[in-house]
């Protein structure tokens, strides 16, 4: 008999998490969302809490959680460099604590888990484009460490449960992604340049708008975390996922600027330190066993994410 899948979204209120929950809802299934604020955001999901099939829960994935269902996707963790900065043990714990707690509940009840790894686990990278067989260049002991390292050890944890329990386990390593519902202050580029760009403000620049980066909208990559996690047990990844249109920093930021008819100057700062210089995906593990590649050209993802953004200065001043 047919029933529901009852599927677990950790860092559901996030960005990509919310995004997440409403295609899974959308797909009939059962959705337990999981979030301690930390980052995340009721605003994000509350057009979600009359749905009957979705369920909200005030936890820290630190902690285990006991309960019954079919799949996870675990993707608490705070993402950018300022909040991730900012307690950093914290997040450490959260990479670590959460995969050890997340993977024991998985065992426990013989769940598919999918673990929202990121391209961060290349570092600066030497290699250009990443692909997922290159083991990156990361400074242990750097401020960017709690993320880059937390993340790498997650996915050791990953295969380590695969190995040695069998979990049918999906590792997706997420390049920049962007689109609505991103936190205003979580100091990301596109975040940044659009905001002050929307109020006028002199777009700052860390570098010398030289460093590369490729852009994901959220739609795009959404649909790839959809289809890795529909995969038979052989594919585990880790699987790249993001889009290989790469663009200059300071491109960007001409883009936004003209994008908002804003009168924007540029400012350059210095370059934090670890902050990588290229980033890239390889995506040819994704589109041979997917069949997926982005679709969303970056000007009417950057368009999306304007008017998002425009309204939240309208709604909030």
């Amino acid at each position: 008999m047919w029933r529901r899948k009852r599927i677990l979204v950790t860092g559901g209120a996030g960005f990509l998490g919310s995004h997440l929950c409403e295609r899974l809802l959308e797909e009939g299934n059962d959705v337990l969302c999981v979030d301690n604020f930390y980052t995340g955001t009721k605003d994000n999901i509350i057009h979600l809490l009359e749905n009957p099939h979705f369920e909200l829960m005030r936890h820290d994935v630190t902690f285990p959680l006991y309960l019954e269902v079919d799949e996870i996707y675990n993707l608490a963790c705070p993402a950018s460099p300022i909040h991730y900065q900012h307690d950093p043990v914290q997040t450490t714990k959260t990479s670590v604590h959460g995969a050890i707690n997340m993977l024991g509940l998985a065992k426990r009840v013989g769940a598919k888990i999918f673990q929202a790894s990121t391209s961060e686990v290349y570092g600066d990278p030497e290699v250009h484009p990443q692909t997922e067989d290159y083991r990156g260049n990361v400074n242990p002991i750097g401020p960017r460490a709690c993320y880059d390292e937390g993340k790498r050890c997650a996915e050791t944890l990953f295969f380590d449960y695969h190995r040695q329990h069998g979990l049918d386990i999906k590792v997706a390593r997420i390049f920049n992604t962007y689109g609505p519902r991103m936190h205003p202050q979580d100091g990301r580029v596109v975040s940044n340049f659009i905001i002050q760009a929307l109020q006028g403000e002199d777009i700052t620049i860390y570098g010398d708008g030289e460093q590369t980066r490729s852009f994901c909208f959220y739609t795009d990559l959404i649909e790839g975390f959809v289809r890795l996690m529909a995969t038979d047990k052989s594919v585990t990844g880790p699987m790249n996922l993001g889009n290989p249109y790469e663009i200059t920093i300071r491109e960007l930021a001409e883009r936004v600027i003209d994008m908002t008819s804003s009168s924007s100057r540029l400012i350059f700062k210095d370059l934090p330190a670890d902050d990588p210089l290229q980033r890239k995906p390889d995506i040819t593990f994704a589109r041979n066993t997917l069949g997926w590649e982005p679709k969303v050209a970056l000007e009417t993802g950057l368009g999306s994410t304007i008017e998002y953004f425009r309204d939240l200065i309208v709604k909030h001043g």
